[in-house]
């Protein structure tokens, strides 16, 4: 394990693990992401650390981690975290975020705006043709018989349910709250649970606490970047690309001598033209 707070830290709204997350990747680079994925959270993933255990030497596990970086299993970089001072103050730490999921730029772009949602990405086929309200509110005539209710009732009332889970609320706390105290008989079930849902609607959560600021780093030279300069997570210059020179930008030091240079240049042969002979 590394260090506190430092180590792997597995990114949200991965799909569901399968036997074929790695298959895309070369032997190596497959071997090493499904060994990562395994690690719990805050496991050391260092290339020195990964040497200790893997069959490979650090500058191939070095290669394989640019290369998962490259595919979109990794991103490294920097994290604001609260210091646990009173006054609220944070500092900036190193963070190796890891996605089994594959992920493109695009999204590791809205990560690093804390755009991305945490949880679990549910595949398409596992989405329940009926609302989680709406669920909730069908078994109440199995567990409470005086609770049944139609079709259309459950329809109804399922957006007050909705507003419980916005607020916080679990299902046994919806379901405490619309079996507990029943009066005897149950003449109109729907309107007693319509009034219950409303009369004890739970206050309002406090506001979420703002995402923490995130930078990207380059794989080759760990230099933080926007995420829209670090494509696969390496920067121009590892790259081999040259960055424009704009009217404001300072000349590399080469072309500085030249210039100079030639004004040394210019400046004698002005000054021998203007001498007499």
């Amino acid at each position: 394990m590394a260090n506190p707070g430092y180590g792997k830290r597995t990114a949200p709204g991965q799909h569901r693990r399968t036997h074929h997350d790695f298959t895309h990747l070369p032997p190596r680079e497959a071997a090493v992401a499904a060994f990562i994925d395994r690690l719990t959270d805050g496991a050391d993933i260092s290339v020195k650390t990964l040497a200790r255990t893997l069959p490979y030497g650090q500058c191939a596990l070095r290669t394989a981690l640019n290369n998962l970086q490259r595919t979109g299993h990794l991103r490294r970089g920097r994290e604001t975290v609260a210091t646990g001072n009173t006054g609220g103050g944070t500092r900036w730490i190193t963070r190796s975020w890891w996605s089994s999921t594959a992920r493109d730029d695009d999204w590791w772009a809205a990560f690093t705006r804390g755009d991305v949602p945490d949880g679990e990405a549910a595949p398409e086929s596992a989405r329940p043709s009926r609302s989680r309200a709406h669920i909730l509110l069908a078994a109440l005539g199995r567990e409470t018989p005086v609770l049944s209710l139609s079709r259309a009732d459950c329809a109804r009332l399922a957006p007050l349910v909705e507003e419980w889970f916005a607020r916080g609320a679990t299902d046994e706390a919806v379901r405490a709250a619309l079996t507990a105290g029943l009066p005897t008989p149950v003449h109109h079930p729907a309107a007693l649970l319509h009034r219950r849902l409303t009369d004890k609607l739970p206050p309002e959560p406090p506001p979420a606490p703002r995402p923490p600021l995130r930078l990207l780093e380059c794989a080759k030279c760990r230099t933080p970047g926007r995420p829209e300069a670090l494509p696969g997570g390496i920067c121009g210059a590892c790259r081999g690309e040259r960055a424009p020179i704009g009217p404001d930008a300072p000349l590399p030091a080469p072309s500085v001598r030249v210039r100079a240079g030639e004004i040394r240049a210019a400046m004698s042969l002005r000054r021998r033209e203007r001498t007499p002979s």
